[in-house]
This record gives C-alpha cells, sequence and structure tokens, in this order.
C-alpha cells in the first residue's frame, strides 16, 4: 500500500475519532482504540515505520504528561492515604492477575507479568475526566482519588522498568542520562523561562521533547523503557506545568492534536477481533480478576476513610486505559506476549475504561457538597 494512502486513511480515522468523541461523549481514546480495531481487522491497514515511531514517542510523551497532572500538595495532604490506596490499588491487581495468568491461563512468566503490569493500572486521564465532568477536581475525595491514581500509576512505571530490564553495560549510561535530564530540566528551568520562554516558536516544548527522545534513544540503548524516567520527569515538573497554566494547555494540544493518536491507533490496530472472540471467556474472566482484585486492594481503605464514597473510589481505581495500553504495547513489541494475549488485554484495558465508569457516574457520583471533613485522616480510625 502506498506511504500516502496510508496516511491519508489514518489521517481519517484520527479525524473522526475527534468527531465521534464529541458527538458521543466519550473519551478520544477509547474511540481511536476502536477504530484501530477497524482499521486492521477490516480495512487491513498494518502500521508504517514512521507511524510505529510516532506511536512509541506518543506513549512516552503520555507518560510524562500523567506525571505532569500530580497535585503534589494535595498528595502531601493526605499522603497516608493515597499512599495505602493507590499503593494496594496497585500491589494486589498487579500479584492476583500475575498468579491467575500463570496458574490459570497457562501464561509464560513474563506474558503473566505483563498482564499484571497491564492490568493493575488506574487511567489518570479516565479518573480526571470524570472528576472534572463532575465538579469533583477541587473536593477533598476528588483530590484524595487523584493522589492514589499517582501511587498507582508510578507503581506501574516502575515494574515495567524493573522487572524486564536486561543487564547490560549501557544501563549505567541510561541511569545517568536520566538522572542528568531530570535534574538540568528543573533546575535550569528559571533561567530558560526567563530567557526563551513566552515565544511563538515555542523553546519549552521542543526542549521538553529533546529530552524524552533523550530518554527513548538510552533506554533502547540498554534494553529497557522509558516509561519510569519519563514519569519522573513529568512529577518533577508539574510545578512548572500547574504554575504556567498556558503552556501546558500547548502541551496537551500538541500531545492530544498530533502525537497520542497514533500510539492508541497503533494499539487499536494489533487487536485481532478473530483473537478476541476466540479468546472470550479468557477475556471474560480477566476482566473479573481484576475487578475482583481492585475491590480487595481498595475498597476496605476508601470504607474506612471516606465512607460515604468508597464504592466510587474503588469504581474509578479499577479503570485502565493509557499505561494498561503502554505496558501491552510494550509486551507484544518486545515479543513478551503474542497477538491474541495482547489483544485480549488490551479488550480488558478498553472495558475497565468504560464500564467501571459509566457505572460510578451513573449511580455513586457524589454530590459536590462536602467539606474537608469528607475525608477522614489516618488517625480518626
Amino acid at each position: 500500500m502506498e506511504p500516502l494512502w496510508t496516511a491519508m486513511l489514518i489521517g481519517l480515522l484520527i479525524m473522526m475519532a475527534s468527531l465521534t468523541s464529541v458527538e458521543l461523549a466519550v473519551s478520544v481514546a477509547l474511540i481511536e482504540i476502536s477504530l484501530g480495531v477497524l482499521a486492521g481487522n477490516v480495512l487491513d491497514l498494518a502500521s508504517p515505520p514512521w507511524m510505529d515511531f510516532l506511536a512509541s514517542f506518543g506513549g512516552i510523551v503520555l507518560t510524562f504528561l500523567a506525571g505532569a497532572e500530580v497535585d503534589r500538595r494535595a498528595m502531601r495532604e493526605k499522603l497516608r492515604e493515597s499512599l495505602l490506596i493507590g499503593g494496594l490499588s496497585f500491589v494486589v491487581p498487579f500479584a492476583g492477575v500475575w498468579a491467575f495468568c500463570a496458574w490459570g491461563l497457562g501464561w509464560s512468566t513474563e506474558a503473566s507479568q505483563i498482564g499484571g503490569v497491564a492490568l493493575s493500572t488506574t487511567s489518570l486521564a479516565v479518573v480526571y475526566a470524570v472528576l472534572v465532568e463532575t465538579g469533583l477536581t477541587h473536593t477533598p475525595i476528588g483530590k484524595l482519588i487523584m493522589a492514589a491514581t499517582f501511587v498507582t500509576d508510578l507503581g506501574v512505571a516502575v515494574a515495567l522498568a524493573l522487572l524486564f530490564v536486561h543487564p547490560t553495560w549501557w544501563l549505567v549510561p541510561f541511569a545517568a542520562a536520566s538522572a542528568l535530564v531530570i535534574w538540568a530540566m528543573v533546575a535550569l528551568q528559571p533561567w530558560f523561562f526567563a530567557r526563551y520562554g513566552e515565544r511563538v516558536i515555542e523553546p519549552e516544548l521542543k526542549g521538553a521533547f529533546a529530552a524524552l527522545l533523550v530518554l527513548m534513544f538510552f533506554a533502547e540503548r540498554a534494553q529497557s523503557h522509558a516509561v519510569l524516567p519519563a514519569f519522573i520527569l513529568g512529577l518533577a515538573l508539574a510545578p512548572v506545568f500547574h504554575g504556567h497554566g498556558q503552556l501546558q494547555q500547548r502541551f496537551r494540544v500538541v500531545a492530544f492534536g498530533f502525537l497520542t493518536p497514533f500510539f492508541f491507533l497503533k494499539g487499536g490496530m494489533n487487536v485481532s477481533l478473530r483473537l478476541v472472540w476466540a479468546n472470550a471467556g479468557v477475556l471474560a474472566v480477566l476482566f473479573a480478576v481484576k475487578l475482583a482484585t481492585k475491590w480487595v486492594g481498595v475498597y476496605p481503605l476508601a470504607a474506612r476513610w471516606v465512607p460515604a464514597d468508597a464504592v466510587f473510589t474503588t469504581l474509578l481505581m479499577s479503570t485502565g486505559l493509557t499505561f494498561g495500553t503502554i505496558s501491552s504495547l510494550y509486551g507484544l513489541n518486545a515479543g513478551l506476549i503474542d497477538r491474541a494475549q495482547f489483544s485480549v488485554l488490551i479488550a480488558v484495558v478498553v472495558a475497565s475504561a468504560v464500564i467501571p465508569t459509566v457505572i460510578a457516574q451513573r449511580w455513586f457520583s457524589p454530590k459536590v457538597r462536602r467539606g474537608p471533613a469528607a475525608v477522614r485522616t489516618a488517625g480518626e480510625g
């Protein structure tokens, strides 16, 4: 197929996804994955090399943005609650799904680990969208859920980086380059903004993209993944983004307007509907295992600290999308899972982004009415 023909079809699908997202009021990432499935199974499109690169870069940019969204002050205010809820939201599903994939499904150790990582995530994008739509972003319950989501996703990033690292001498320069990039971006940003900020050529965005490309280069040489340093870099720069709202908005425009659609579209293109249908039973059981383990990990603590909104909190912490897709696609590209396993994992990830969200918003959404007393502190029992 001619490159321009493929590019034209992909461009039309991306545009269609945006329009459909607006009309249906559904996350554009879900629509992009769905249209990617259509492109791969009905149109028989395969991603060309240029799309593979843009998709990889888009995934790293998404990871960076996830870290940059974290409100560190809110996290400090409810540090114990967010660490425990977010930590168990990762650990219990990770261990439960890993064990089920290994012993129940007979997957290899590495494939089971990818399954555990992919289905232990909580979608920061979905959680953030729901909190904005319901007016809970700046309420105590909203801040707690956002902080706990960060802890969960940090656990996912650490697990993805450590479990699949290959011991090569390139790990040393990779670690050194990551530390140097993070330090330089934080230390030099006041001077950089004073000298180069607020210009139409956007030096700030180009600097961030260059830093992420450096991380990707060294990660590839080390046979690792740049997801962890990219996430930490976003977290380190979160105060900068929060203090420069227009910069954050421009970064989102470039990311969601150009880069991330390729990431989600490619993820969908790798899904085989035939394999999903053939493994429908496995899909349903994996979805149930994810929800059950999330419930075990989150609900008891949520019932202790936010009793009125424990179910709402648990359902939102059960969502998955961005990191689940990143983990699954990494496993496929690295040869750790096959296409059938990838198709099932992506289907579960998409289902977890939709079903718990709909239930939470439809039947358990809190009213925007409570003050600081809504979230009990750890010392109150």
